[in-house]
């Protein structure tokens, strides 16, 4: 009997080791075939092509008593296989140096799940897999910003726990672009040493995902400390180097057998279908072949008036693409404002795509794309035609994007600019800016004012004193000052910050400062409500990317002799980063006329508001330089349809630390006011 089964046994090992063989070569024709695809142009999948094959072995199967659901299973893994590999093929992820090594940095250590998961992600890869093990996600995004690495691979969401906030707060400011992602399932194992047993255990290590994700096992041992850690296999060192026989933790399988410990209990999850995605991230984007399903994430932020949202999320509706994901964050510094992370199916390649991100843009304050990537979800071939709404999807239609009118698939003819974002061409209605209660834009008219620089708190205060009294909406103040010379006063830097917030919120008023470089950009947003690109600096490209990166609002003075397309220009640099709210300035240019310090350039305002929807704000007190000039030229801004003006005063103009002979005395300010309000 026994010598029977072995035969048997030995039949079932050939057989087994042919289907290896004939899996194998099936996978190296694939690789033939994909060759021959990107060379022609064809398409990945040919689901037409995959119907017939799967009623035919269907058929077959049933001639060998063979079930349809085994064979379609095993169908499904084997052409599952066969597009993962000729997506890979297409969309290689190879290291920046050209090297032969793959550079990836994790947070965590080996036998992480970020380990396992990145692990799978590049297991087509050739290159030499080299981990850089970090302890935090700080540590992980700065490596690939410095060149550490070529990919970081983040952690974003678990189907029990949710998102992880510290990488979507990371998202917003990092330069790194998502380029893939990796669905990794979670299967949680309590560990022990060699001598543990369950009702031994006293304390269990864990990260804090670990133990959300396995909160109702952790219930029901009452007894046990919970001690939280930075990673789960670093727990599982943990209880190693203790050696404790009380001390356990949760961390994955492999964790287990790569620190030689005992697993008590297998799949403690919540939930037994426990997945968590993982996002890599590049310096550079890359370009998703059209031919591969791709999905696009980005942050936005849409005004803080009803139904703003609602408007953002109904242009996905109207050009039938589906998202897949919308996840808000607090904006820090702006109370019960919220950022709103998306992902939808889509490639920015295609047209159709390209016209909702461009109508999408109308309806926020606040837009970047966080990258284009192949989707991991593939869809299943079937043997019939499906209905979704009003709309049929045939199945030989991979692209990522229903199919919707005709009407929709061309995108509208665009008008040739080499500004688009800030033109009225891409968006016809004024754009109002919210800042607090004010509202900047549109029919509304504003008056920023405040010292030239900030000197003291006694000077800040009885600014901000006199600016909410006679019925100023913003207080300005230099902190930073660009000087024409070294030796004049540069401002009292973020103590002069510091000073100007304060007097902002004692007088309930909005403050406005200048911010001269990149690196400033990040600390001043924290403490300013808007952002002042000076003139000198309209050009300064990085300057005008870093505060496209913020979500601050941005006023960009016209630089002292920039034209109009130059002005627009330098907009358009702030409005592609994704910042939205860009408000312009008209300061006055320098032409041969040497009577006053600068030409106001009031024609300017007309021509503006017919090339753009931005809001336009002009500063008479920079383009005379005279007090006593400042009031008709502020008056002279209103009535040629400015949506606003910037002026600046001080308690004794004498004695001002920079410009006093712009600086307006007080009761020439009120006298303003009470003119402007008569216009």
């Amino acid at each position: 009997m026994n010598s029977d089964i072995e035969k048997l046994r030995k039949k079932i090992n050939e057989i087994d080791r042919k289907l290896i063989e004939l899996l194998a070569e099936r996978r190296k024709i694939s690789k033939e075939v994909v060759v021959a695809k990107k060379e022609s142009g064809k398409p990945i999948r040919d689901q037409q092509r995959e119907m017939e094959l799967l009623s035919k072995i269907i058929s077959i199967g049933k001639e060998h008593n063979l079930d349809s659901h085994f064979v379609t299973k095993i169908f499904y893994e084997i052409i599952d296989d066969s597009v993962r590999l000729q997506q890979k093929y297409l969309q290689d992820y190879k290291p920046e140096t050209g090297s032969g090594i793959l550079r990836v940095a994790i947070q965590g250590i080996e036998g992480s799940y970020s380990y396992l998961a990145t692990t799978q992600f590049f297991a087509h890869n050739e290159e030499e897999l080299i981990f850089l093990y970090k302890e935090t996600f700080d540590e992980v995004v700065n490596a690939v910003e410095k060149g550490e690495a070529d990919y970081a691979v983040l952690p974003i969401e678990n189907t029990t726990s949710g998102g992880i906030n510290e990488v979507y707060d990371l998202l917003l400011h990092t330069t790194l672009s998502i380029v893939g992602e990796e669905k990794f399932q979670v299967k949680h194992c309590l560990i022990g040493t060699q001598d543990a047993t369950i009702s031994k255990l006293k304390k269990i290590f864990t990260h804090y995902q670990g133990a959300s994700q396995c909160s109702k096992f952790l219930a029901s041992l009452p007894n046990c400390e919970i001690s939280f850690y930075t990673d789960t296999a670093m727990s599982a060192r943990k209880i190693v180097e203790e050696n404790n026989p009380a001390y356990g933790a949760i961390a994955s399988e492999e964790a287990a057998n790569l620190f030689n410990v005992k697993i008590l209990k297998r799949n403690i999850a919540n939930q037994s279908e426990n997945y968590t995605r993982f996002l890599v991230c590049a310096r550079k984007p890359k370009e998703v072949d059209p031919r591969i399903p791709a999905k696009t994430s980005l942050v936005m932020a849409t005004s803080h008036t009803p139904g703003s949202l609602a408007n953002a999320i109904a242009v996905f509706q109207k050009y039938n693409v589906n998202m897949t994901k919308l996840e808000s964050r607090p904006i820090l510094g702006n109370p019960w404002e919220e950022m709103f992370y998306l992902d939808f199916e889509g490639n920015p390649a295609d047209p159709v795509i390209r016209q909702l991100l461009d109508e999408l843009g109308k309806h926020t304050r606040f837009l970047k794309i966080l990258g284009t990537y192949p989707s991991k979800d593939i869809v299943k071939t079937k043997l019939d035609y499906f209905k979704t709404g009003n709309t049929v999807i045939e199945n030989n239609e991979v692209t990522g994007t229903a199919k919707i009118d005709e009407d929709k698939k061309q995108p509208k003819p665009e008008v040739k600019r080499s500004y688009k974002l800030a033109s009225r061409d891409y968006k016809p209605e004024d754009t109002i800016i919210k800042v607090g209660d004010i509202e900047i834009g549109g029919d509304n008219f504003i008056v920023i004012a405040g010292p030239c620089s900030v000197e003291s708190h006694d000077q800040i205060f009885a600014c901000a004193n006199e600016a909410k009294e006679h019925g100023a909406q913003i207080l300005r103040g230099g902190c930073f000052k660009p000087r024409t010379s070294p030796y004049s006063f540069q401002g009292l830097g973020f103590e002069g910050l510091e000073l100007l917030e304060a007097a902002g919120k004692t007088y309930g008023l909005p403050v406005i400062t200048e911010v001269l470089a990149p690196d400033q950009v990040e600390a001043v947003a924290r403490q300013a409500d808007i952002l002042q690109i000076g003139a000198r600096n309209m050009q300064n490209f990085s300057l005008l990317k870093a505060v496209g990166r913020c979500h601050r609002p941005v006023m960009l003075k016209r630089g002292m002799m920039s034209s109009l397309d130059e002005l627009l220009n330098a907009a358009e640099y702030i409005l592609s980063q994704g910042n939205r709210q860009v408000i312009l300035c008209e300061r006055g240019i320098r032409t041969f006329e040497t009577a006053t310090r600068n030409t106001l350039d009031l024609s300017a305002i007309p021509i503006l508001k017919e090339l753009t929807h931005l809001p336009i704000i002009v500063d008479p007190s920079h383009a005379i330089g005279q007090r006593d000039k400042v009031v008709p030229l502020a008056k002279a801004a209103k009535v040629v349809g400015a949506h606003g003006i910037m002026v600046e005063f001080h308690p004794e103009p004498e004695k001002a630390l920079s410009d006093p002979d712009q600086a307006l005395r007080f009761d020439q300010f009120e006298e303003m006011m009470r003119d402007l309000r008569k216009l």
